[in-house]
């Protein structure tokens, strides 16, 4: 009985510890971290909205790709640099810079 116990406590515990680490995810709102309850902007939810918008526009690109490959982000941005959703993410990823 005293092993059963032990494990059920266990169990308890791991559950209690996985739930505590889905709290501490990053929330973010186009583009914006949502932190205590205001936006505030980090390159982290930024490239992610870049990423959600590029996937809208028909890019095969995850959130983690375009955070982990400048390369990538680039030819994004050459293509839909001009999104005035994402305009501000690509000034300086070389995409749209206002030029017809």
């Amino acid at each position: 009985m005293m092993l059963g116990s032990r494990m059920v406590v266990g169990c308890v515990a791991l559950l209690a510890f996985g739930c505590a680490g889905a709290e501490a995810r990053i929330v973010c709102h186009e583009g914006y971290q949502v932190v205590g309850g205001r936006e505030i902007a980090t390159p982290y939810c930024d490239d992610n909205f870049l990423a959600e918008v590029a996937r809208e526009r028909g890019f095969a690109v995850t959130n983690e790709a375009i955070r982990n490959n400048p390369k990538l982000k680039q030819k994004v941005c050459r293509w839909i640099g001009s999104d005035n959703r994402v305009r501000h993410n690509c000034d300086t990823e070389g995409g749209f810079h206002g030029a017809w």
